[in-house]
């Protein structure tokens, strides 16, 4: 079983969308964890939009990666350039993938406008986690 981390800044919408993917698509054979360098609770709109898509993320919680320092990770998956940024001394031997995708809880207009953003990004994230479940895992 591999060990992935997915690592964000607040540990609320991205990595816990590509957590929530990772996890369906991977089954057995991978244990996901997400963390941030911050934590700022898991989005109520992340929650919603993946229970859209048959996902429920709800009991998730937001963790610090200081949390994981003794966890032996195969793969670390920074999913913002922040986390990247903030987090080179991660010390792990893990193989580490990178992809910056947009942070759906800084858009703005209406709920719809605002719910479509989530629905955007989750899309993209799904399409990476898949990639990379293909690629990595299976």
């Amino acid at each position: 079983m591999k060990n992935i981390l997915v690592l964000c800044t607040g540990n609320s919408c991205r990595s816990q969308i590509a957590h929530g993917y990772l996890e369906q698509m991977a089954g057995d054979k991978a244990k996901v964890y997400s963390a941030g360098v911050e934590t700022h609770g898991v989005n109520p709109k992340a929650i919603s939009v993946m229970k859209e898509d048959g996902i429920d993320i709800s009991h998730h919680t937001s963790n610090n990666i200081d949390e994981y320092f003794n966890v032996d990770f195969d793969f670390v998956i920074t999913v913002c350039d922040n986390a990247k940024e903030r987090c080179p001394y991660f010390p792990t031997k893990a193989k580490k993938f990178h992809y910056n995708f947009p942070d759906p809880a800084k858009a703005t207009g209406t709920e719809e406008e605002v719910m479509n953003e989530f629905r955007r990004v989750r899309q993209l994230i799904k399409e990476y986690s898949q990639k990379f479940v293909t690629e990595n895992i299976k």
